[in-house]
């Protein structure tokens, strides 16, 4: 059974930087691409970033570009996410998330129904 399990995450001031990590275990890692979504209150689930199997690819919804940094440890079966430059328009619940599939293909990387694992969410609240 994959599980899937965030940390990370917290209150930090505007300007700030956060690190999120998610463990996965119950499957072999290295052959899933990673994601991390976020939802915040009252809106719909967001996907923020994503990491292709391969590591080769990588996915940033446009507010993101430039200050969010997605990457994994194969070794350690961990994805991350270095979150810089918090703006309170990052706060939300963060999930990581998995790919149902093995080895797809890179290009379909930001679409969302591939991702069928979730963990359970850790908080970042971005204060003003």
């Amino acid at each position: 059974q994959v599980q899937l399990v965030e940390s990370g995450g917290g209150l930090v001031q505007a300007g700030g930087s956060l690190r999120l990590s998610c463990a996965a275990s119950g499957r072999p890692f290295s052959g899933y691409g990673m994601a991390w979504f976020r939802q915040a209150p009252g809106k719909e689930r967001e996907l923020v970033a994503a990491i292709s199997w391969s590591a080769g690819t990588t996915y940033f919804t446009d507010s993101v570009k430039g200050r969010f940094t997605i990457s994994r440890d194969n070794a350690k079966n961990m994805v991350y996410l270095q979150m810089n430059s918090l703006k309170p328009d990052d706060t939300a619940v963060y999930y990581c998330a998995a790919d149902s599939l093995a080895l797809r293909a890179p290009s379909l990387l930001a679409r969302a129904d591939n991702y069928g694992y979730w963990g359970q969410g850790t908080q970042v609240t971005v204060s003003s």
